[in-house]
Parts: structure tokens; C-alpha cells; sequence
């Protein structure tokens, strides 16, 4: 699972609080005359099968006017209770064949919609793109370097119909105020075709690390109520979580939700390999904010699996790990640490114990 950063996670401490969390996109104004709008529904038409014809600029930001031209699927399906949707892509050209996975999560706080993209190639998920819907039509934005430069990128989904909409992103390289056009994709609905996953893999870059995971699983979680302050505190939750194969085995999407004591938790995790490296991605969101955390990067051997990462806590950067062990057929372990001394010694934080459902 994607390290539970800080631990992230989504406490309600009483009913009262349960029922306030929904409520916060549906907060008056201040002058009580209107409601803020709630979006979590905005991308709803973009769910099921899709084809798609792409048209992409082959050199941006160098006076290119060479497109070449895509033909391919899309599926879109809902993840996490409907709160996140997986789109799976597919496509080919003459330059080649593309395969793509965007996890689209939405931040109740917000209102407003991440993208976070991942192609086949890398198998990491790129900066997310953050934005909304205003009147029919998303855009949604983001900072990144290109050819050692920091640009600004822009999404734009419009013309959306129940059987087709328009995809475009564009690049500036001035701060706005000029942009161009790269990616233009037109999508229409394959009528009667079920929003099941595209079949991937056809690089043969599956790693079949995490299929022990696969299924729905009881849950049990410890937490150490307070990281690397001298604390011996732990609370307890139980719960369930379910692990399920998407991208054609090239990536596991996790769901968990527990409750205990101290409240309830909620999260998604989306496992990326890379078939550069040969390592994963564990990639971790709570439902409080929906938004994607820091990658932990590793891999399994002799049977356990190590992933790592530097970051923030407390004012200060430490490191952080989350361990895969004792894995049998029906069950296995998953423990987290925190290091503040450059690894010398670490500090287990969160304890999670699953054991497999059965039939």
C-alpha cells in the first residue's frame, strides 16, 4: 500500500463529524441566498467505453507543425465508492502504440478535480493537473519542467454530450498569455459496451509482484497516534480492503476503509510498475483530501517488498517505509516507519494485518 502519509487519513470523531463531511461542499455563502457547488459528478459523462481519435504534435514548443494521428479506446470506469474514476487508454498510429492510465480523484474541500497520468513507458504518475467545471466546460492546469524548462499546461474538456466530448491540452512557455495546442483528442461512445478494463500489457511489462494482494480482504489496523514523539499510544481499527488488477496487470488499484475507536478511515492507493527500473510506484490518497501524495519507490525481493521515500514531518525531512511480509495465500502483512536520522533507526507507525475473505 501507498505509505499513509504523515498519516493522512479521514478521522471522524463522532456521528456529528461524519455527517459534517459531505456537507462541506453544500456550505451556505455568506449571504444564505446560495449553495457552493458541489462537483463531485462533473466528470460522470466521461464513464464507459469509448473510441478515440488523437491527434498529437509531434515537437511542441519548437515551431513544429508536424501532428501525427491516433486511433483507440478509452475506458472509464468508477473506483472508490465513486468518488475516483480510472481511465485506461489505448491507442495506435504510425509512430507507434500508446497506452496511458489517468486516475481522476476529486477533493471534497475544493471542489475540484486532480488528473494524475501515467503512460506505459515509465509507469510513474506526472504532476497532477488540478481544476473544475464552470458551465459545460473543465479546465484544469499545472507547473512542469520540458526540455529544462518550467512551463504551464493546460487541460480543457468541452463539448461534452452524452455520446461524445473533446479533449485538448495545450503548453505556454510565456506565463499564459500565449498557448499552444498539442494533444487533441474526439471520443464517442461505443453503444452498449460495459465500462470493463482495457486489456494493456502488450509491451509484455507486467510484473506479477503484487498479485498476492489481489481480492477483498478483512483488515485489521494499528496506529501510533503520535510518529517519532517518544509515544507508545496505538489505536486499533477494523475493516475491509479490496485490491483489484487494472491496466492489464501493469498496475493494482488498493481501497481501504476501517473504522475503530478514534474514527473512520478511508484511502485509495494505485501501484505503478515501472518496466525501466523494475520498481514500483506506491501512490496514496485519502478521502479527506483526495489528492495524491509523494510516490515510495521500491521492489520485492526474497519475498518482501521495500519502498522508500524522503519528506516533510513536523518541520523537519525524514525518511519513510512501508514493508510487505509474512505473505501466504490468504494473508500478509504491511508495516510503515519513519527514520529522523538518515535510516540508522526506525520507528513502525502503522501495522496492518490482512486476511483474505473467504467465498
Amino acid at each position: 500500500m501507498k505509505a499513509l502519509k504523515h498519516i493522512r487519513i479521514c478521522v471522524l470523531v463522532s456521528v456529528f463529524a461524519a455527517l459534517l463531511q459531505p456537507l462541506l461542499g453544500l456550505a451556505l455563502e455568506h449571504s444564505g441566498a446560495s449553495e457552493t457547488r458541489d462537483g463531485q459528478h462533473d466528470f460522470d459523462f466521461n464513464l464507459g467505453r469509448w473510441r478515440t481519435r488523437i491527434k498529437r504534435l509531434q515537437h511542441p514548443l519548437s515551431g513544429s507543425t508536424t501532428w501525427v494521428e491516433l486511433t483507440g479506446t478509452v475506458v472509464v470506469r468508477k473506483v472508490w465508492g465513486g468518488r475516483a474514476q480510472l481511465e485506461e487508454i489505448e491507442a495506435d498510429g504510425p509512430t507507434g502504440h500508446l497506452e496511458g492510465l489517468t486516475l481522476f480523484l476529486y477533493n471534497p474541500q475544493s471542489h475540484q478535480w486532480s488528473q494524475n497520468f501515467a503512460n506505459s513507458r515509465s509507469g510513474t504518475l506526472g504532476v497532477p493537473m488540478v481544476g473544475e467545471f464552470k458551465d459545460g466546460r473543465g479546465e484544469f492546469v499545472d507547473q512542469q519542467p520540458f526540455n529544462g524548462r518550467v512551463i504551464l499546461v493546460r487541460a480543457v474538456w468541452s463539448d461534452i454530450t452524452p455520446n461524445s466530448h473533446h479533449f485538448e491540452q495545450a503548453f505556454s512557455d510565456d506565463g499564459g498569455r500565449n498557448w499552444e495546442s498539442n494533444w487533441i483528442a474526439t471520443l464517442t461512445r461505443v453503444e452498449g459496451a460495459q465500462a470493463d478494463t482495457a486489456q494493456g500489457g502488450a509491451n509484455g511489462d507486467v510484473n506479477h509482484d503484487f498479485d498476492f494482494n489481489f481480492g477483498a480482504w478483512k483488515t485489521h489496523v494499528s496506529r501510533l497516534t503520535h510518529p517519532l514523539a517518544g509515544s507508545s499510544t496505538w489505536v486499533d481499527y477494523e475493516g475491509t480492503s479490496e485490491v483489484s488488477k487494472v491496466w492489464g496487470g501493469r498496475a493494482s488499484l488498493f481501497e481501504l476503509e476501517v473504522d475503530g475507536p478514534a474514527g473512520h478511515i478511508e484511502g485509495i492507493g494505485l501501484r505503478l510498475f515501472n518496466p525501466e527500473s523494475r520498481q514500483w510506484s506506491l501512490n496514496w490518497a485519502s478521502s479527506r483530501d483526495g489528492m495524491m501524495t509523494q510516490p515510495m519507490i521500491g521492489e520485492f525481493k526474497n519475498g518482501r517488498g521495500e519502498f522508500f521515500d524522503q519528506e516533510p514531518f513536523n518541520g523537519r525531512a525524514i525518511f519513510a517505509r512501508n514493508g510487505f511480509s509474512d505473505i501466504t495465500a490468504d494473508s500478509s502483512r504491511f508495516e510503515q516507519a519513519f527514520s529522523d536520522d538518515g535510516g540508522k533507526t526506525w520507528e513502525t507507525n502503522w501495522v496492518m494485518t490482512f486476511t483474505r475473505e473467504k467465498k
